[in-house]
């Protein structure tokens, strides 16, 4: 399965400056990211439930083969985002090797029981910044019960970036909450929206005043393997072209 996370920098026909995020889980999708002039990939597993941690091996492919940032998902299992003990000591180990691996930076959201930010999240983040890494809160953020105060909480902790669909299933649908965002807080944290990006709104989510656009680009080939083990999916460069063609 290729999924794709793409950053490039250009300026919008309206003049607006956008940073635009691909994601992948594949050496062939860092390579395709380089070719597109990518700045940074956002690198994951098992995609098919928002992705999981990938392992150290691909993690130094994608390093040593594309030559760009890689941003490494920190999360150990599907499901919620709340975590034991254990499952913290997990994602420190998980957050070593990405360093050790050569990753720029690490992806992760860790929420309370009330769907609240963790204070568990501090230890990563402290971790992180000890082994000069950039930090991005995923899309646990949409889940939040109360949005001022979690943003509050992640700019208190230095967290570098926000991922977010402004608490909605897609960003178009929570505009208004990341134009908000954007407007009070993005002076302090990077607003990222995502979820649901396609050439048909890119402009208008880049409307709510965000430098930072991240979307998927990926098709079925419409090829399942033996016994339900998945369904096969390819890189669609139609689509990221047509979205960065945008921002030209």
């Amino acid at each position: 399965m290729k999924w794709l996370m793409l950053n490039l920098i250009g300026t919008g026909k309206n003049g607006e400056c956008m940073i635009v995020e691909i994601c992948t889980d594949c050496v062939e999708g860092a390579l395709i990211a380089k070719k597109y002039g990518a700045k940074r990939i956002e690198l994951c597993s098992a995609l098919s439930v928002g992705g999981l941690t990938p392992s150290y091996g691909l993690i130094q492919q994608c390093v040593e083969k594309s030559s760009i940032e890689v941003h490494v998902m920190i999360r150990p299992k599907e499901g919620d985002f709340c975590y034991s003990k254990e499952d913290i000591e997990l994602m420190k180990a998980d957050i070593i090797a990405a360093k050790k691996a050569g990753a720029k930076g690490v992806v992760f959201g860790i929420l309370t029981a009330d769907n609240e930010v963790s204070i568990l999240n501090k230890r990563l983040v402290d971790l992180s910044k000890s082994l000069s890494l950039e930090i991005t809160f995923h899309r646990a953020f949409d889940f939040v019960s109360n949005y001022k105060l979690a943003i509050e909480k992640l700019i208190e902790m230095k967290v570098n970036r926000l991922l977010t669909s402004g608490l909605q299933s897609t960003a178009e649908k929570g505009l208004s909450v990341i134009t908000e965002l954007q407007a009070n807080y993005g002076n302090k944290i990077q607003i990222m929206a995502g979820s649901g990006v396609n050439e048909t709104n890119a402009l208008k989510i880049a409307s709510s005043g965000i430098q930072n656009l991240h979307f998927t680009a990926r098709k079925s080939i419409q090829n399942s393997t033996k016994l339900s083990m998945g369904e096969e999916t390819v890189v669609d460069e139609e689509k990221i072209k047509s979205i960065i063609n945008l921002f030209k």
